[in-house]
């Protein structure tokens, strides 16, 4: 029976070769070495999360929306790097460093989806601090267990229909010439460069869902915090400011970490881009942030310090 109707755009001459990720193949004498190195660091990230999710289901006193959505937030740290990081060692074992153009669409999206998840999850924890500092009396009220379920799941759920749209525009792209991605993930630069034609509105389709994923979560959890800071600085006592301050530092120094680098990743112009950079920046919010998180979260905080002692112990 004859087929009607258009390909879909896997199924075009693409396909027969997919892409190359060359990864760090231009340093063929460390490629043991860097085996080593992310297999320890992922390891290091699944046990670090998976702990702090343990920590936060076994102790009683860690049971208010601040540590639901911590545990939330390092259940998604764990499928988060887990999109990344098992191929990216699997690609340093072989020769044959191919990713047909489906599975590359497939990471692609699943990346995109969990990166706006934390996204919208560091704005959610950031908007949980406000309310208790800012509106202490009405906190119990306002951050009650049916709004932070709803609110967790919106975070989880949001990114999901519109990525599946953005993945399929980029892959409907036409890709001629080499197909080889300097890079060590199907990311959405390096995959942008590799299309031949006018990719003009792509490119500003791009632009406009990082302002929407990236930059307005951002502002959000910045307007956040300067009125928690703003209301933290007429508190009477030093030692309740410290106490206030002490709650937020380690949340803002994880903002900071993971929307620097993004912005810069997503946001910078077309011109400014360097393979080389883009890898560096791509290692930093994908593999170090996530394993500082567990210790920025556990070293700084007193409350998931003393269920850690008590959980060790048990």
């Amino acid at each position: 029976m004859e087929a009607t109707g258009q390909n879909p755009p896997w199924e075009n001459h693409t396909t027969l070769m997919g892409f190359i990720l060359l990864g760090f193949s231009d340093v063929p004498d460390l490629q043991g070495f860097l085996f080593g190195v992310f297999l320890s660091v992922y390891v290091i990230i699944l046990m670090g999360n998976s702990l702090v999710v343990l920590i936060i289901k076994a102790d009683p006193s860690l049971q208010n929306p601040m540590y639901f959505f911590l545990g939330n937030f390092s259940s998604l740290e764990i499928c988060y790097v887990s999109v990344t990081i098992p191929r990216l060692l699997i690609d340093l074992c072989r020769q044959n460093r191919s990713i047909s153009f489906l599975a590359c669409a497939t990471q692609m999206y699943f990346f995109l989806v969990l990166g706006a998840t934390e996204c919208f999850i560091l704005t959610a924890m950031a908007y949980d601090r406000y309310v208790a500092i800012c509106k202490p009396l009405l906190y119990p009220l306002i951050m009650n267990n049916r709004l932070c379920i709803h609110l967790a799941a919106g975070c989880w759920m949001t990114g999901i229909p519109v990525h599946i749209g953005l993945t399929y525009q980029i892959f409907s792209l036409p890709f001629c010439g080499s197909h080889q991605l300097n890079h060590f993930f199907c990311d959405i630069p390096p995959i942008v460069r590799l299309a031949c034609g006018d990719t003009s509105m792509i490119e500003m389709l791009i632009y406009v869902l990082a302002v929407l994923f990236v930059t307005i979560p951002f502002m959000l959890i910045l307007g956040s915090y300067l009125k928690v800071i703003s209301t933290i600085l007429t508190l009477p006592s030093a030692t309740g400011q410290a106490k206030a301050f002490s709650t937020c530092s380690s949340h803002l120094m994880v903002v900071a970490l993971f929307f620097g680098s993004g912005m810069i990743s997503y946001l910078r112009p077309k011109s400014s881009y360097s393979a080389g950079m883009d890898k560096f920046i791509s290692l930093f919010y994908t593999i170090v942030i996530p394993v500082l998180n567990p210790m920025i979260y556990c070293l700084r905080n007193k409350d998931v310090r003393v269920a850690l002692r008590k959980f060790l112990s048990a």
